[in-house]
């Protein structure tokens, strides 16, 4: 009887396809092979071996890999991964693998046992990357995670001194990265760096699994299987008993909320030098100058002195603010910023999707100066150049810049003494290199239509003063300055932040004390979405541990979404329901994609 081999691919499909095992192939659980799938040759993986009926299956085509990459203790947690994430099983596999290894010379990674869970370490404050280098130092084998190809370029010269070190992401060749993890799997290396794609590289036990910089969205890029790096990490660790680390200058709160109910350690040193903070009121000027006098006179002196300055600019200004109280419109229900459309004068919750007129007046003090937030970074930089003639400044926005022009703007930046920029130009300063760093209008980031502003706000505030001089300076200029996190920052107090920020989110029912899930609903030509997104809302509310809102307008993607709020169980609730109410509207051609935990949705 021959063997059967059951293949998963990247495909939009839940079950495996079955295949005929070539009789002089050595197969095993966990092996990529090549097979044939709708008139092509795609890559899958093996999931299953049986004995079976194989008269009417096809053979597979070819190995990818000699030998198998993952044990049973590593697959069963890429079907985690798989199942939390509501992504398919092949598409997590492949995305997770390193490029093919084709040599019968790299080893199979041997089969663990499981260990004792080891409490999650989180290293935050003033030198917690120099603590996180001692730590990898010591470990018998190591595997740092960073946010980007940058970062994991940068880790990989600074764990160069420890010697055997390999990179596993993609700013490295195809080869070099399958080398790697062979010499990894091997333990002729004990050092790796990489991004969210090395997650499954192997490590004996007593190893460490280090998350630099766990803040950061990069370490839920796009694509499937969306998976954040941080949570992978920390299934990983308890499951093999490996030490987790995470270094994070203002951690999630996710993270942090481990930290209060001692899921993980915090190693928090005592608060080192921080810039003296001044607060200025723009109300009265905002709408005509972007800099107030406090904030001007700031950076007369910071450049008298010979330093540098950042000002610090945000592409959002889609809410509606009271110039003369600072009060954000908000909606009733959810407590986020209402998203205001100019075109069509309404204000809508990209939550709930509930949808008002512009109001006349202030709901907070019944002022009529009400009014869209914002400066743009063109404007700002109008308005320096005009007080400042002839100073060097350029203006930097890596998130939106491109090819040439971003190497031109990155090249302006670096030699200007004043930067006017987004939140991603700050990767142009180490930490102490500026004499001063202000925010024009960091209402705009206090206010985004997100459960997550405040985090986010607080979290480039935080990284902007981290980023002074201890004798330099920190401008905030602001129309509500008694905001937490505004005086979180001016306190150099993450604590505090993180008590009010929690409070929030557990009374309103927000991550981390409940799941949230964005389901992507997109028709083909003909096709009714709206209509097949309002007829899955229904099903799900069926199911009354699951809160359900309203069907709202796609706005990052064409098409609609629901939202949908639960407990842990969130997922494994969701599953059987995409997948009979999924099949149902395909068949209408209506698509439905899952986003658990989502990080940058909202704004």
């Amino acid at each position: 009887m021959p063997l059967i081999a059951d293949v998963v691919f990247d495909a939009p499909v839940a079950h495996p396809f079955s295949y005929v095992v070539p009789q002089d192939w050595r197969l095993a659980t966990g092996q990529r092979v090549i097979a044939p799938l709708k008139g092509a040759a795609r890559a899958g993986v093996v999931v299953a071996l049986r004995d079976g009926d194989g008269a009417r299956l096809k053979p597979l085509a070819r190995l990818l890999d000699r030998v198998p990459l993952l044990d049973a203790t590593a697959r069963a947690l890429v079907e985690w991964i798989a199942a939390d994430t509501l992504s398919g099983l092949g598409a997590t596999y492949l995305a997770l693998l390193p490029p093919p290894v084709p040599s019968d010379a790299v080893p199979a990674v041997a089969t663990r046992a499981t260990a004792d869970a080891v409490t999650p370490r989180l290293l935050v404050g003033a030198g917690r990357e120099t603590r996180l280098l001692e730590r990898v130092g010591d470990a018998p084998a190591a595997l740092v995670l960073a946010p980007d190809i940058d970062g994991a370029a940068r880790w990989a010269q600074r764990l160069a001194r420890f010697g055997g070190v390999v990179r596993l992401d993609s700013g490295v060749s195809d080869g070099d990265r399958a080398g790697g993890w062979a010499a990894v799997a091997s333990g002729a290396s004990r050092l790796a760096v990489g991004t969210r794609s090395a997650l499954l590289a192997p490590l004996p036990p007593g190893g460490m699994i280090a998350v630099v910089d766990e803040q950061e969205a990069a370490h839920k890029p796009p694509g499937r299987p969306r998976v954040h790096a941080r949570d992978v990490t920390l299934e990983r660790a308890a499951r093999e008993g490996l030490a987790a680390l995470f270094t994070a200058a203002t951690p999630s709160a996710e993270l942090w909320q481990r930290t209060v109910d001692g899921r993980a350690r915090l190693d928090q040193p005592p608060r080192g030098a921080w810039p003296a903070t001044t607060l200025a009121d723009p109300r009265g000027i905002a709408r005509r100058e972007a800099l107030t006098p406090p904030l001007a006179r700031a950076v007369r002196e910071t450049l008298a002195a010979g330093r540098r300055v950042f000002l610090a600019v945000s592409r959002l200004h889609a809410v509606l603010g009271c110039d003369e109280c600072g009060h954000v419109v908000r909606c009733a229900r959810c407590a986020i910023a209402l998203a205001y459309a100019p075109a069509a004068r309404t204000l809508a919750c990209r939550l709930c999707d509930q949808a008002e007129a512009l109001p006349s007046t202030c709901p907070q003090c019944t002022g009529r100066r009400l009014g869209p937030f914002g400066w743009s970074a063109e404007r700002v930089e109008q308005g320096v150049r005009r007080r400042f003639p002839r100073t060097r400044i350029a203006r930097y926005d890596p998130e939106a810049a491109r090819g040439r022009r971003a190497d031109t703007q990155r090249a302006d930046a670096a030699a200007a003494d004043i930067v006017i920029g987004t939140r991603g130009a700050l990767r142009l300063f180490g930490p102490g290199s500026l004499g001063l760093a202000a925010f024009v209008s960091p209402d705009q980031l206090l206010g985004m239509p997100d459960f997550r502003a405040a985090e986010r706000g607080f979290a480039l505030m935080w990284a902007a003063a981290e980023r002074v001089r201890g004798d330099g300076a920190l401008v905030v200029q602001s129309r509500n300055p008694t905001h937490y996190a505004i005086e979180a920052v001016t306190k150099q107090d993450l604590d505090g932040f993180y008590a009010r920020e929690l409070r929030f989110r557990s009374e309103l029912g927000y991550p981390p004390f409940r799941r949230l899930a964005v389901l992507g609903v997109t028709a083909r030509a003909g096709a009714d979405g709206r209509a097949g997104a309002a007829a899955l809302a229904e099903a799900l509310r069926a199911d009354h541990a699951l809160t359900v809102y309203p069907p709202a307008a796609g706005r990052r993607r064409r098409g609609w979404h629901v939202v949908v709020k639960g407990d842990d169980d969130l997922p494994r609730r969701l599953g059987p329901a995409l997948a009979e109410y999924g099949a149902s509207l395909a068949a209408r051609g209506i698509m439905v994609e899952a986003e658990v935990d989502p990080v940058e949705w909202l704004s």
